[in-house]
């Protein structure tokens, strides 16, 4: 069926036309609200307090949010809403990276607020249509698209029988249908899912971009948590915003050239400095890989190990040449990272798509790592072609991947076997099973529709329908708050195990990244030190996602000189660098400790949220202990003079007189006792209780004593 044919069978549910206004110092102060269960659309004014406190982007999606729910709100009630935001800076085009938006909801997996940082033409598109955030609340009856249509000035809501689902067509076929020509493609940004959110609770959504060079419709993705499951839940089939084109300074910004000024600087050290330092530019983050291997924190076999053999088969060198080079590969204009990479006319070997040839969107490292080590799969034909069905079907390759990794190990160890999963022979390495797995998922058969589940609900399942050690899986299941760990291994990085199980939405690396600062360079040796850098790198990364940003900018390509400077680790150039853009921006006079406390007033309101929800206290900061440790005896082996050594020099023991158990034992004791004292050292930091409840002094301090916070916090003071 063509694209007219499709467009005939749409039924109108709603129009509604709105008076747009320019954008003033990067805000338009309304948003947008959506019911597609009732067909209501209205736009609400900004009050001056949200605007104050919460900033933009994810302030405004958790305030948002936490307004249309109720503390028993579960995932898939009408009342959930998926709301989307970029923030003041989101949409400039003279300095990298400012092309974000970030997704917010209640997360089927982990039953509270998930929310994730995605690239792509729609946030920046959204507000230049006339809105600082959408809210889409209720349940369709049948399939809708909905359309903002920033040229027309209105809304519409349609029925959408006959678009297919999975996103790489669909991003097409509406661009296709919605633009006047190729040209008007570039002023088109989707939202979209696939066939697996149907089935599964780790659905994520895909967020398009127009690539002019090649001509076609690309994917960045909100992933984890499974925001893309509430999508079609609702029966959303995809959002399309249209704006008339992208000029200099649609913003309204107070000053440009500072914008521009800083623009420059950062462009010319992305010329001059990349290829020496991070090589974003000819391998995107897949340069990671042979970085972890080399330091033993490359996810393999389930996160028990973290290097292999095999790993020089998805070297970054692999990857750089499957990536088409010297093209412009950024999700947003104006962006020089060009971190975006592609394979070009990969042929699909597998599924619906065998034989076809597609441009695959990545692998990045999460992928790379997730889809090949992590679960002792080392052909890159295979990652890529994983990357494009969890892409398309709707699927975070994150999630998957190590939902798949822990799925392996339980078949290696006799928790599963071939009559449990459908025939499947889930071992380590097996990439035809793990293919045709992935594929049941989206089809909503088989294994598939268990292991679509995530993790977390896999674990319980082993326990009670297959009698399985619950101690063990607990040990070895890499989840915390319900949600998978992404691929780094944690062991030897106290800072990091803290970075992953103290986020407030669950083990995501995009909130603090601390490995190489604990790890390799011993920057922060005291738990006080430790607890500063999860003060400090939580609340500068929050910050990225209150305006619309990207964080790669900040520091995979550093200054020279910044290894000269007092703060390394936090390349303060370029902090100054947002300083003055912010500022540039709004038209403020904020400086560098503002925009920590801008991050503390939302980061604490999000833990209030979790808590409000009946989580969000130290119990849900538990980490499992492969996360810390080794859970196994062939884990322990493998490092077992590193090991050894600790036992010796820092828990005082001496493991030449001890049983390989009682050695085991020791350095468990250990390793808990540490992480119980770094909750406490950075508990204190935030200004939280030792339950990890943020004080009533300290919300005054901050200014975020709001009454309704002061509600929930103060029976657990």
């Amino acid at each position: 069926m063509d694209v007219k044919e499709m467009a005939k069978q749409h039924k109108m549910l709603n129009q509604w036309k709105y008076e747009w206004k320019p954008l003033y110092r990067g805000y338009t102060d309304k948003t947008l609200y959506i019911n597609v269960g009732t067909n209501e659309v209205k736009e609400k004014p900004v009050p001056p307090i949200m605007k104050e406190k919460f900033i933009g982007g994810k302030g405004y999606d958790l305030r948002l949010l936490w307004d249309a729910t109720k503390p028993n709100t579960k995932w898939n009630d009408p009342e959930n809403e998926i709301v989307i935001s970029s923030g003041p800076i989101g949409g400039i085009t003279q300095y990298s990276g400012t092309g974000k938006s970030i997704v917010c909801t209640i997360s089927p997996q982990t039953d509270i607020v998930i929310d994730s940082n995605v690239g792509g033409f729609f946030g920046p598109f959204l507000k230049f249509s006339g809105f600082d955030a959408l809210e889409i609340q209720g349940k369709a009856k049948n399939d809708v698209i909905i359309y903002i249509d920033g040229v027309e000035h209105k809304v519409e809501i349609f029925e959408a029988p006959a678009e297919p689902l999975d996103s790489h067509i669909l991003g097409e076929v509406l661009s296709e249908m919605f633009a006047n020509d190729e040209a008007d493609k570039k002023n088109i940004g989707i939202v979209s899912t696939g066939a697996a959110a149907d089935h599964s609770l780790i659905g994520m959504l895909n967020f398009t971009f127009y690539d002019p060079k090649r001509k076609c419709i690309r994917l960045k993705q909100a992933g984890r948590g499974g925001i893309g499951t509430v999508f079609r839940d609702k029966k959303i089939k995809a959002i399309v915003c249209k704006i008339p084109g992208v000029k200099g300074n649609l913003n309204n910004v107070a000053d440009l050239e500072a914008i521009a000024e800083r623009g420059r600087r950062f462009n010319r050290e992305i010329r001059e400095l990349d290829d020496k330092q991070c090589q974003m530019r000819s391998k995107g983050t897949a340069h990671l890989v042979e970085i972890m291997n080399d330091y033993d924190l490359l996810p393999t076999h389930n996160f028990q190990y973290g290097s292999h053999k095999d790993a020089h088969k998805i070297h970054s060198d692999v990857w750089k040449s499957y990536f088409t080079q010297g093209v412009p590969d950024g999700c947003w204009i104006g962006c020089n990272m060009s971190c975006a990479k592609g394979v070009d006319k990969f042929e699909i070997k597998t599924g619906p798509y065998k034989g076809q040839k597609v441009i695959v969107d990545g692998p990045e490292y999460e992928t790379a790592a997730g889809l090949g080590s992590n679960c002792g799969i080392f052909d890159p034909e295979y990652v890529i072609e994983a990357n494009f069905y969890c892409d398309t079907y709707g699927i975070c390759t994150i999630t998957w991947g190590t939902t798949m990794a822990f799925i392996m190990e339980c078949y290696e160890r006799g928790i599963l076997n071939k009559e449990r999963t459908g025939g499947l022979e889930l071992r380590f390495g097996n990439k035809d099973a793990a293919l045709e797995l992935l594929h049941q998922v989206a089809r909503g058969e088989g294994f598939g529709k268990l292991a679509g589940m995530g993790v977390k609900k896999l674990k319980e399942h082993f326990v009670k329908e297959y009698g399985a050690d619950e101690k063990f899986l607990n040990d070895i299941a890499m989840v915390n708050k319900g949600l998978e760990y992404s691929q780094y291994v944690s062991k030897e990085s106290l800072a990091q195990q803290g970075g992953y199980a103290m986020t407030n939405k669950g083990p995501q690396h995009d909130e603090a990244w601390l490995i190489f600062m604990d790890m390799v360079n011993n920057h922060i040796p005291t738990f006080e030190d430790k607890a500063e850098a999860l003060h400090y790198f939580p609340m500068f990364r929050t910050w990225f996602g209150l305006q619309g940003l990207c964080k790669l900018p900040w520091n995979d390509v550093e200054p020279e000189n910044n290894a000269e400077t007092d703060e390394p680790a936090k390349v303060p150039e370029h902090v100054d660098n947002y300083v003055t853009i912010y500022n540039a921006v709004t038209g403020s006079n904020i400086d560098k400790h503002e925009l920590i406390r801008q991050s503390e007033r939302v980061y604490n309101f999000q833990r209030i949220f979790n808590i409000r929800r009946g989580y969000g206290t130290r119990k849900y900061d538990a980490q499992p202990y492969r996360a810390a440790g080794p859970v196994t005896k062939e884990e322990y082996l493998s490092r077992e003079e590193r090991y050894d050594k600790q036992l010796k020099e820092q828990v005082g023991v001496d493991p030449t007189k001890m049983t390989l158990e009682e050695k085991m034992a020791a350095l468990r004791k250990y390793r808990e006792d540490r992480y119980e004292k770094l909750l406490d050292a950075v508990y204190e930091r935030r200004g939280w209780n030792k339950n990890g409840v943020p004080t009533i002094e300290h919300l005054k301090k901050i200014g975020m004593d709001l009454p309704e916070l002061i509600e929930v916090v103060k029976p657990l003071q």
